[in-house]
């Protein structure tokens, strides 16, 4: 039972919070699954996410940052990803390809045709069966990551037009593939998003275990 589910949205949306919410529920069942997150999933991963998000005193190029996220997410794709899909299991990603799309294509302004190319490169054309968008206003996501109480990323620094940016870029991907995105409303209880976010996986697993 192969399934690819990646979860997307801006800053402070709280993708983190139900991808891991949906890995523990599918535990419980005994169903193989696998939690991975971009760029962190993999050892490279993790040097190569402090340097975009910590990185103090250093200029980073929009382009650079496609190549460094895309740069990681080969790794995982080839570490993680496709591996853990060959033996059957459900792989969630706290993040995947969009995020690039969204964040370096609409925030960064880079030409989204090129940014899809290096894309598909990294992720071997492998794309997500589900993709979960934890939709929320920009202004409402940053202030819940200021109330943290933690030092802010380089992107969570980044002027406000840049994440409002990043969401229209996420709603126009979601209407793209309709068939693929569940846009979700962020600002919604947490127990009420999970029901959302489950009810889709589960019409998902029932197909997969349909007949052939």
């Amino acid at each position: 039972m192969s399934i690819f589910i990646t979860f997307e949205g801006g800053e402070g949306c709280g993708k983190s919070t139900q991808a891991k919410i949906l890995y523990r529920r599918l535990d419980k069942l005994a169903i193989p699954v696998v939690l991975t997150c971009e760029p962190g999933g993999t050892t490279l991963g993790k040097k190569l996410g402090r340097w975009l998000k910590w990185a103090d005193g250093i200029e980073i190029t929009p382009v650079t940052e496609l190549l460094l996220f895309n740069a990681a997410r080969s790794q995982s794709v080839t570490e993680i990803i496709q591996p853990s899909l060959k033996e059957g299991k459900i792989v969630i990603s706290d993040r995947y390809a969009d995020s690039t799309t969204a964040y370096q294509g609409y925030g960064r302004g880079l030409d989204l045709k090129t940014v899809k190319e290096v894309n598909l490169a990294a992720t071997h054309g492998r794309k997500p069966d589900l993709t979960v968008l934890m939709d929320i206003p920009p202004e409402v996501g940053l202030t819940r990551k200021q109330g943290q109480g933690r030092k802010t990323d380089r992107f969570e620094q980044t002027e406000l037009a840049f994440h409002q940016r990043i969401r229209a870029g996420f709603l126009s991907l979601a209407k793209e593939e309709p068939q693929r995105w569940l846009v979700v409303d962020a600002t919604r209880p947490r127990e009420k998003i999970a029901g959302i976010i489950w009810g889709r996986v589960s019409a998902l697993l029932a197909k997969e275990k349909e007949p052939s």
